[in-house]
């Protein structure tokens, strides 16, 4: 199992009679790009919560980095990055402060900051925008500068919440080149996305309905079994039959 970046099983959520996540059971290999897929009130981010060590499960066992999702919670926040697309930087900071707040919150030395810092700004061509406040860079560039800053401390898992949501699809190509870079540096990448064609970049892909994992496989497959050329019609023969909306 060392090489299993999360496991879940029987992983339960429940507020009162009703069950936010029902019984769901998956690993996720190191290095995989791992989509974790459902529409809205499937329980994803109830989920994704609960492997970021921010809410326990109700019942059930998971491990996210080696780490039990009961009994070490900040040892999991220690060794995963986040990233959201609704909150990642702060624009009112420039990006070296981003880059050293970021970095010292994960316990990075000052050293290494100042090292990887350079090394991230020339890497990501933002050399003249150094000190410029993260508020007047294009939303493409803030989720790129994210991104880079997610997984700064190198952790062993990043999870992604709808990171290219908004932005063009010329910088979403360029976003997910960044991911597989990530991924072959042994990065393990757990991200949800409502882009059906971004799912087909993933190693594997879970599809959650009503709080269950309905299906889980590689695109190929999921495609094969579904009798179709395309990953929406995947989403939508499952999503069809969902009772619930709202996460």
């Amino acid at each position: 199992m060392e090489n299993k970046a999360i496991i879940c099983k029987d992983l339960t959520k429940q507020f009162g009679d009703f069950k936010a996540v029902d019984k769901i059971t998956f690993d996720v290999d190191q290095g995989e790009i791992f989509g974790f897929l459902g529409a809205n009130g499937a329980g994803k981010t109830t989920a994704m919560r609960i492997l970021c060590g921010l809410s326990y499960p109700t019942s059930g066992e998971a491990t996210v980095a080696g780490f039990n999702v009961y009994k070490e919670q900040e040892l999991i926040k220690k060794n995963i990055g986040y990233m959201s697309q609704k909150f990642s930087l702060y624009d009112n900071l420039t990006i070296l402060e981003n880059i050293e707040f970021y970095g010292g919150v994960y316990g990075v030395s000052r050293a290494e900051i100042k090292a990887r810092s350079a090394d991230l700004v020339h890497t990501l061509g933002l050399e003249k925008e150094a000190k410029k406040l993260v508020g007047e860079l294009p939303l493409g560039w803030k989720q790129k500068l994210a991104f880079s800053v997610a997984i700064f401390h190198r952790p062993k898992i990043v999870f992604l919440d709808e990171p290219t949501g908004g932005v063009d699809p010329i910088t979403r190509r360029q976003f997910w080149d960044m991911i597989y870079e990530a991924a072959a540096s042994n990065i393990t990448v757990f991200v949800t996305t409502h882009y059906m064609d971004e799912a087909e970049y993933c190693n594997r892909i879970s599809i959650m309905v009503d709080g269950r994992v309905e299906a889980m496989d590689s695109p190929t497959n999921l495609k094969q079994r579904f009798n179709t050329h395309s990953m929406d019609e995947v989403f939508y023969q499952l999503a069809r039959g969902a009772k619930r909306s709202g996460d």
